[in-house]
């Protein structure tokens, strides 16, 4: 009877015994898996951060390209719109340039027949009612911005004045107009036509 109780005593013990070498067998295994699991999922999640961490840069590359492209905009706009303003300006401030260009002949014919002295008391009354007409015609121009320039006396200079002829002067020095062909005219502060002159040499 004790042999027999000791022998399943024995048995009973070798089965804990395989029991227990099972579990650990599984619970190895297990852990095993579990390592080799945490490993994928880890590289799994470098794999994510990594392509999320590329997307994001490639998005703030191209929200950078955006924003560079709206300032360009932005300053080209601006800048055709201080353009466009200065141009609406300079059209009102000469949009009587090309008719007053058109009148200087006319105003240079009145000037030549003013010149032209006479001592017939009739004719000289003709003329004093021509000089009254051109010196109203002068205040309109003059009202307009038209300015006549002075150019003898004054060194020559290509932007006010048109050389058509050198000449030999003791009261200049070289370089200064001696005489005036043709008057020269400024609407405002621009040129509206340079002078013809003279230039002593």
């Amino acid at each position: 009877m004790k042999d027999k109780q000791k022998s399943m005593n024995i048995n009973s013990e070798e089965e804990t015994m395989e029991t227990m070498n099972a579990n650990q067998e599984y619970t190895d295994s297990d852990a095993v898996e579990d390592v080799n699991e945490s490993t994928t999922v880890n590289q799994e999640e470098q794999a994510v951060d990594m392509k999320d961490n590329s997307e994001l840069s490639k998005l703030q590359a191209e929200l950078e390209e955006q924003q560079q492209r709206v300032l360009r905009t932005q300053a080209d706009f601006d800048n055709f719109r201080r353009r466009t303003q200065k141009e609406k300006e300079d059209l009102a401030k000469y949009a009587s340039s090309l008719l007053i260009t058109e009148l200087l002949p006319v105003i240079d014919n009145f000037e030549r027949a003013l010149s032209t002295g006479t001592d017939n008391p009739e004719v000289s009354s003709y003329a004093k009612g021509v000089e009254m007409i051109f010196r109203q015609l002068e205040g309109v121009l003059k009202a307009e911005g038209l300015e006549e320039m002075n150019s003898v006396g004054q060194p020559f200079n290509p932007e006010f004045h048109q050389a058509i002829m050198q000449v030999e002067s003791d009261e200049y020095e070289e370089g200064i107009v001696v005489e005036e062909v043709q008057k020269g005219y400024k609407l405002k502060d621009r040129v509206l036509r340079p002078a013809m002159v003279k230039v002593s040499s």
